[in-house]
């Protein structure tokens, strides 16, 4: 099913994936909470790519007919999870960002009242 040549290159490309999300970690690029959902991705591409025949078992544990049918699927629920991941974080952020706004403004507006009072 896979050639020797394509599994090489499997596992060079996901080598160079985890060299990638290490060294954004490193230059804290990214969060060390939201960077093991990327990690998890590459274990599992990792996986796949080292031993291709997970794949077969997977898919007949599944009862997909076509591996690759099961490989894709596999592909979507990984970025559907990581989708749902981002939009939690993005959710959370924007609330952050409504209470902070809030606060600014009562804080100038305090700031105004009393150099009213300060200045008649």
């Amino acid at each position: 099913m896979i050639t020797p040549r394509l599994r090489t290159a499997m596992l060079v490309a996901v080598f160079l994936y985890f060299f990638l999300v290490f060294k954004l970690l490193k230059r804290k690029s990214l969060n060390l909470k939201y960077t093991l959902l990327w990690l998890l991705s590459g274990f599992i591409m990792l996986v796949l790519a080292g031993f291709p025949e997970t794949l077969n078992v997977f898919s007949k544990l599944v009862g997909v007919y076509e591996p690759t049918n099961a490989l894709f699927a596999i592909i979507f629920f990984c970025i559907i999870i990581i989708l749902m991941s981002l939009t939690a974080i993005v959710s959370k952020l924007n609330e952050k960002c409504k209470r902070l706004t809030q606060s600014m403004a009562l804080l100038e507006k305090r700031l105004r009242e009393a150099e009213k009072r300060e200045n008649p």
